[in-house]
């Protein structure tokens, strides 16, 4: 007889010897030390239960329901990007000595997977420009967010200052995360779609810590990392910049332009965009702050007999050090997602990574051209890597409703969080075809003309 679970449930005799094992009569019994204003009353208001065959169907007809890449073309960005990932990312993060693998606290049993991050770790210092890595954070505002506090307490200072240029939910993060360590966040005010420089440099003070950019910037411009290099540098503030590693394949590494650490969030490189997560956030530092990395660093070594090996080298959390010398209550690392990068870039290689950037560079270029055409007012003064803002004469959350009609996810509506009314944030991967940008326009064109 086929079974009608993929498990195998308890059956009613196996609940009866379990009470009797325990001397009780019924499972409410397990409760009682809940005091029973709390308990709940009744049943639970959710359907029957369904056999497993009936449940699959049901869940593939509420699943069609949702509206994604692979079936509309997709023009929304702001952190979740739909780009192009290698067949052989799934093929390898699938293996079942990744899939199900974790803290590799066993050096000579995990080889592999410490080789893994340890090549994760590599190609990040090669894009960032860094000396070193480490295995990976939760995502990119949470790596930022522990830039910011590894800036706090090494530089001993009371303030951070942030660009409103910054993604809006990495500084949200950044203000959580401040009310623990006791510092202030103040953000610094734009110029148009990029850093006001000026009003920057009267806003750093002796108690600033850090500054923070994002490079290419929430809006897809390029700031100018040089300038604000010098800003912090004459203040004694640390630079830390949080950068699309897609973009860093063509733009000069932050490193090799003065940042002290670098973030940001590896999903623009093998990660699906899966409804928004989960990311993977790397962290990268010069040599002097190896020992103040959250989380965990993988080394590179030899063993008795001379073989290369790899091990955890440093680990600055409070499980493995003194709590009041632990830079971070960092506790993992996202290991698969790592792999999935690290796969990803792999298989890219240096010249297919410039070329996937290069065409983002492109396309995006090309639809704020053809907007542009067509009348529409593009607000970008800086230049741009894969997403740049239009001014449209209607309401965001009307023109959006009007192309998902159309078969098409629209932009970012930028009035939620900068109150840039009937602005809308449009991201151009190299995903898009000329074809799906140029419909894109016309529909635009025809629901603005009547």
């Amino acid at each position: 007889m086929t079974s009608t679970y993929r498990y195998l449930p308890d059956t009613k005799q196996d609940q009866k010897e379990m009470l009797a094992l325990l001397m009780i009569s019924s499972v409410d019994e397990l409760f009682e030390d809940v005091p029973k204003e709390i308990r709940l009353e009744g049943e639970l208001n959710i359907p029957d239960a369904l056999s497993e065959a009936l449940l699959v169907k049901k869940m593939h007809q509420l699943s069609s329901q949702n509206k994604q890449a692979n079936q509309y073309p997709i023009f929304l960005g702001a952190g979740t990007y739909d780009h192009y990932i290698p067949s052989v990312v799934n093929h390898v993060i699938s293996r079942s000595e990744f899939y199900t693998a974790y803290t590799p606290y066993q050096p000579e049993i995990s080889q592999g997977e410490l080789q893994a991050i340890f090549e994760f770790q590599t190609m990040v210092c090669e894009l960032t420009g860094m000396d070193v890595a480490n295995s990976s954070m939760y995502d990119g505002p949470t790596s930022l967010a522990e830039a910011a506090s590894l800036a706090v307490m090494s530089t001993r200072r009371s303030k951070v200052v942030v660009s409103r240029s910054v993604h809006p939910e990495s500084r949200a993060i950044l203000n959580t995360v401040s009310g623990g360590l006791d510092y202030t966040v103040e953000e610094a005010v734009l110029d148009g779609d990029i850093t006001d420089l000026k009003k920057l440099q009267e806003q750093m003070d002796q108690d600033t810590a850090a500054v923070i950019v994002q490079y290419p910037n929430f809006f897809g411009s390029i700031e100018d990392l040089t300038k604000i290099k010098k800003i912090s540098e004459e203040k004694g503030a640390l630079f830390i910049v949080s950068a699309n590693p897609l973009a860093l394949a063509l733009l000069e590494a932050p490193g090799k332009l003065g940042a002290d650490i670098v973030t940001g969030d590896m999903q623009p490189l093998g990660i699906p965009m899966s409804f928004g997560g989960p990311h993977c956030g790397y962290f990268a530092v010069k040599k002097k702050m190896m020992r103040k990395v959250p989380g965990r660093i993988v080394g590179q070594t030899t063993d008795e007999q001379g073989k290369r090996g790899f091990v955890l080298t440093l680990q600055a959390r409070e499980q493995h050090i003194r709590r009041d010398k632990a830079s971070s209550n960092i506790c993992s690392n996202q290991a698969l997602n790592a792999l999935a990068s690290a796969v990803c870039m792999a298989s890219l290689g240096k010249e297919g990574i410039r070329q996937m950037a290069q065409l983002n560079i492109e396309k995006a270029d090309y639809m704020a051209k053809c907007l542009q055409k067509k009348g529409f007012n593009v607000k970008n003064k800086a230049p741009f890597f894969n997403e740049f803002i239009v001014e449209l004469p209607l309401p965001i959350k009307k023109i959006n409703a009007k192309l998902l009609e159309r078969s098409m996810i629209g932009g970012f509506d930028l009035g939620n969080d900068y109150r840039l009314e009937k602005q809308m944030l449009i991201a151009v991967t190299e995903q898009r075809t000329k074809e799906e940008i140029d419909q894109f326009v016309t529909v635009l064109e025809a629901m603005i003309n009547g």
